[in-house]
């Protein structure tokens, strides 16, 4: 979303961002640096995303989305109200599915058209989760919650009067179930802002980062430590798994393996990527694009990683990713890479050169600029 904003500011357009702030996730102002501020006019609005047991077992008896309904927010109408009277804007782009709730209060109070910025096909995510789901009533109910989102998701669509989906799968998903204007626009990243190292010290690093509270990451990692290590290993015998990043469930905080090195939330996510050297992104479950893999591609590291994990990106496989779908697969993978280090700076320098060439912002936000004069020429953005 950011990268979307500083674009948008970037290209000499208006931007105005209100935003859920809730407890997954909290931001305090005080966080976000004035400058941004001022150039934004970001607001947080406080919402309670928290999973209430009570109204989840109600759920059980409606058509309504659960995931959908705990977005929605009396404060947070409020405030997109006064914003929509106060000023006039030529654009409002909503974030993710989960702000299609406001779809009426915008239209009520405003003629701007509205785009739809799709970071995922949210109920694909579900449908593999569910599959991968031992427990029967715990199946059962992701299930319901699934279908109740799948129905949401493929109604909303055609309510919006542009689809920005982040990959072309997700884009031709759409375009097969409606018939909004719809464009597939990527993550991108300022290459400039991501120094390459190539350097491998005698043998590679391998490392995972990313938020664990986020269902797919904890569900791949549990995958890659409980079936795939020992196949590693028998490979690999000195190989360490280095794992970052913030909300280390207590399975992993407790984890008494010498070969995972869990280091928790680092202080600098660029700084951990820059002194390690091959990413391992065992992905079972998701939909969109993985932010992670770009800025791991955008530092000149090798990723090791699923067809989901991939998904979205334009890659060639052996040449700028490596894909290994099952725990033999990613046991050679990680040999081969830690037997050749040179096949990792090899694969590394092509991944830079792909982000360069794909995933570069600048090219991204010209693509999506385009898209909007197709809708209305636009000066003002209102992100919500």
């Amino acid at each position: 979303m950011n990268s979307i904003v500083t674009g948008m500011l970037e290209a000499g357009h208006q931007v105005k961002l209100l935003s859920v702030n809730n407890s997954k996730y909290n931001v305090s102002m005080d966080d976000i640096p004035k400058e941004y501020q001022q150039l934004t006019g970001i607001e947080l609005i406080d919402v309670d995303l928290r999973v209430k047991p009570f109204q989840a077992f109600k759920n059980l008896f409606s058509k309504k989305s659960y995931h959908v309904e705990r977005f929605i927010s009396n404060n947070f109408t409020n405030r997109l109200v006064e914003i929509l009277k106060a000023d006039t804007y030529d654009m409002v782009q909503l974030e993710t599915l989960f702000m299609t709730p406001y779809l009426e209060t915008i239209r009520q109070y405003s003629k701007a058209p509205i785009v739809l910025r799709a970071h995922n096909v949210e109920h694909l995510i579900w449908e593999r989760i569910a599959k991968g789901t031992r427990f029967f009533l715990k199946r059962a109910y992701i299930k319901h919650l699934t279908k109740t989102l799948k129905n949401y998701e493929l109604n909303v669509i055609s309510q919006v009067d542009g689809i920005a989906a982040i990959t072309r799968k997700d884009a031709a998903f759409f375009r097969k179930y409606c018939a909004t204007p719809t464009i597939d626009i990527p993550f991108g990243v300022y290459p400039e802002q991501f120094t390459p190292n190539y350097e491998i010290e005698s043998k590679p690093k391998f490392y995972h980062i990313g938020s664990m509270n986020w269902m797919p990451n904890e569900e791949g990692i549990r995958w890659f430590i409980d079936d795939c290590m020992d196949d590693v290993l028998k490979k690999t015998p000195d190989f360490v798994f280095h794992l970052a990043g913030r909300h280390m469930p207590e399975w992993l905080q407790n984890l008494k393996n010498p070969h995972v090195d869990v280091v928790g939330e680092v202080p600098n996510a660029k700084e951990f990527v820059a002194n390690h050297d091959v990413a391992i992104v065992p992905l079972l479950s998701g939909s969109g694009i993985r932010i992670k893999i770009i800025e791991s591609m955008a530092m000149g590291k090798t990723v090791i990683t699923t067809q989901i994990g991939a998904e979205g990106i334009l890659y060639d496989e052996d040449i700028n990713v490596i894909i290994a779908e099952n725990k033999a697969k990613m046991a050679e993978a990680i040999r081969r890479i830690n037997e050749d280090p040179a096949l990792a700076v090899e694969i590394g320098k092509a991944a830079r050169k792909l982000v360069e060439e794909v995933y570069d912002n600048r090219k991204i936000i010209e693509r999506l600029l385009l898209f909007y004069q197709q809708i209305k020429p636009s000066s003002k953005i209102t992100f919500i």
